[in-house]
């Protein structure tokens, strides 16, 4: 057995060390230089309380994008100089950031203990590779990400740290199976290598009826496609889909985990998820073969999902709202009932109308999972969904992609149950289509202008918030612009108070509310490395059901025209059109 010294290394601060929405988030280059990963480690170690430290198991893994093995070799050292008993790895350090999550959860260690927290290596969505991103977030004992309490406090410390803790162990082995022991200042130190997908497949079928997703999945009626966009995603893919539920090997596309998400940006939606998008004909130029009925799209670690129809779109607000309303006859998880619904405030109010149909507690809340987390772990909400493609359940802490696949497998297979050796098949649109003529359709798009100079971004928004002191004025400029569009009767900056802990936050976006239900919200966001990314969400909501057919885009030009002359968007960024419209 190796026996290890500890060692105590002077280190300087580096500036920006603050964690956004979901960590820290910055380039290969910044992440490399002399000490930055390990300034964040130990201010982080720093931050909590000795018991979730000393003694500890931790999980360290992450999306398997480029310097994720160096960092996972640096962290196993410095927790075990920092007093922690054992750390567990996902095999070849993989784990998605909703697995870590139940692993968290639900894990037991050969010796019978639990984790007690874990540091997740990914920059989600972000494009990977040595001139791209890395990114590392903490996630709590509920399998949640830090709240800003301790987010804080890491910030604090990376501004004053002055050493860190560093054993002397030779790399581990975390491409096989095992455990790996060691003896340091403190005793026992372990390296527990496991398999990255077991816990998460075995969760996944407590909650989900494989049977009848299998049915469907086996009619020749029914055909499917699942794009990994080269993300971790696809080490759970092949196990779920095709050796749990029987699908063909071909309805896997860009399943094999790369450093570099194979040269791509690992974001399922329309603009980058290209191939899978082609797949399903709605692409530019659409293959001359028939699409499959379903598809679906992950991120970098699997906790985004895009869901296609045929020739077929479904907006991630859409998606929460369907998956509610179907939840309790669909999936046996949720056959007693849902506890509550919650929506990101810029998602679009699809949700709300669902909730007060079924009479359901409803919260709406700021972008970041970690205010769903506080909600679920009183008991206070089963389902919840972000516009950013995040869909999940009170199942972990974490939006969870592959679960929102299987939940739209669990609809189709429930809505065509009694059909699939005869009659017509009831489609994804279908389903939308009857969704919108039950409770309205909320039309909604949302335009990123990414990498925009952040003093631009912060004048943008100052110039939004100022507007609000006089609505007059507004609904005169407004009216200059469109005439068919309705008065603003409430402006203001959304600002959220937690009815589980209390505490409030702040500027978590810009909303400008019509008399006719329509929204327009201004955001910027905390998931990109460099520069600031302004989001605009546009959303028109329409009960009359001989308008609800109309394409997304016609239907809200006149909000968008409207949005963009009265943000002067092109005036402060330069931008004569937005990176990305979902």
């Amino acid at each position: 057995m190796v026996v290890f010294k500890v060692a105590r290394i002077q280190t300087t601060p580096y500036d920006g060390q603050k964690p956004g929405t979901s960590g820290l988030r910055k380039k290969v280059k910044v992440f490399t230089q002399p000490n930055y990963l390990h300034n964040f480690v130990q201010s982080t170690f720093n931050a909590l309380s000795a018991e979730k430290v000393r003694g500890a198991t931790l999980v360290v893994s992450g999306d398997g994008r480029y310097f994720s093995k160096e960092a996972i070799q640096i962290i196993i050292k410095m927790a075990a100089a920092n007093g922690v008993r054992c750390v567990w790895v996902g095999q070849n350090g993989l784990l998605s950031t909703p697995a870590v999550s139940a692993v968290i959860r639900e894990r037991v260690g050969p010796d019978g203990s639990r984790a007690s927290g874990a540091f997740i290596l990914t920059a989600s969505h972000n494009p990977g590779g040595p001139h791209e991103d890395f990114g590392i977030k903490y996630n709590m004992e509920n399998g949640g990400p830090a709240p800003e309490g301790i987010t804080d406090k890491i910030f604090e410390n990376t501004k004053v740290i002055k050493e860190y803790l560093m054993a002397d162990l030779p790399d581990v082995d975390i491409s096989t199976i095992g455990i790996t022991n060691f003896t340091g200042p403190e005793g026992l130190f372990d390296v527990d290598v496991f398999d990255s997908a077991t816990d998460y497949v075995k969760l996944m079928k407590s909650i989900f009826d494989f049977n009848s997703i299998q049915k469907l999945l086996s009619s020749p009626k029914f055909t499917f496609c699942y794009d990994a966009l080269n993300g971790v995603a696809g080490a759970y893919a092949r196990r779920t889909f095709v050796e749990e539920l029987g699908a063909p090997e071909s309805s896997l596309l860009n399943c094999v985990p790369k450093e570099d998400f194979g040269g791509g940006h690992p974001d399922p939606n329309l603009t980058y998820a290209k191939e899978l998008v082609g797949r399903m004909g709605l692409g530019k130029s659409s293959s001359q073969e028939e699409p499959p009925e379903f598809g679906a799209a992950a991120d970098g670690d699997a906790d985004r999902n895009m869901i296609l129809g045929k020739r077929f779109f479904v907006t991630p607000s859409d998606s929460v709202a369907i998956i509610a309303a179907n939840a309790v006859q669909a999936i046996p998880y949720f056959s007693a009932g849902l506890k509550g619904v919650a929506r990101s405030m810029p998602t679009s109010a699809a949700l709300d109308v669902v909730a007060k149909h079924l009479n359901l507690k409803f919260f709406e809340v700021p972008t970041g999972w970690k205010f769903f987390g506080n909600l679920m772990d009183a008991g206070l909400c089963s389902v919840c969904g972000e516009e950013s493609f995040g869909t999940g359940s009170d199942h972990i802490r974490e939006k969870d992609g592959i679960w929102a696949v299987l939940a739209w497998l669990s609809i189709l297979a429930y809505r065509n149950k009694d059909n699939l050796s005869g009659g017509k098949l009831v489609t994804v649109e279908d389903i939308v289509r009857q969704h919108w003529a039950t409770f309205g359709r909320h039309y909604y798009t949302r335009y990123d202008y990414e990498n925009v100079d952040a003093g631009a971004a912060k004048e943008l928004m100052a110039h939004l918030v100022k507007l609000q002191s006089d609505l007059a004025e507004v609904n005169k400029a407004v009216k200059g612009m469109r005439s068919d569009v309705s008065n603003v009767v409430h402006a203001d900056e959304f600002e959220y108070k937690d009815p589980v802990d209390r505490s409030i936050s702040k500027h978590q976006g810009i909303r400008y509310l019509f008399e006719d239900g329509s929204r327009l919200v201004f955001r910027l966001s905390g998931t990109g490395s460099e520069g600031a990314t302004i989001r605009l969400y546009i959303e028109q909501y329409e009960k009359d059901s001989s308008k609800i057919g109309r394409d997304s885009q016609e239907a809200l030009a006149p909000l968008v025209e409207v949005a963009l002359k009265l943000s002067k968007m092109e005036g402060f960024t330069g931008r004569s059109a937005p990176t990305v419209i979902t």
